[in-house]
């Protein structure tokens, strides 16, 4: 089951795609339209998330980007990463 939620954050959109079976997160892609540095950020937190339950993601965010103080995100928040990830929890597409 895929569930796909995005947040329009104050200047860019973060989109989530999970694909969920039994409520672990088998593969999760973050994308959107919005600034963060270094680069590889994104893609770091996508592995963090992957394979854990459906209830842990939005701690797991919180604890990543506690622990990653060199992150630059001008205008977006981790709060607007919870709320698309929120969202993406309560929808699912096939």
């Amino acid at each position: 089951m895929k569930k796909i939620g995005e947040h329009k954050a104050r200047k860019g959109l973060i989109r989530f795609e999970i694909e969920e079976k039994d409520g672990i997160a088998e593969n999760v892609k973050i994308t959107g339209d919005f600034f963060i540095y270094p680069e590889n950020t994104i893609e770091e937190l996508e592995k963090k998330l992957k394979g854990h339950k459906l209830e842990e993601l939005e701690h797991i965010i919180d604890e990543f980007f506690a622990m990653r103080l060199d992150v630059e995100m001008p205008y977006i928040n981790v709060e607007d990463f919870k709320i698309a990830l929120k969202n993406a929890l309560r929808g699912e597409h096939e």
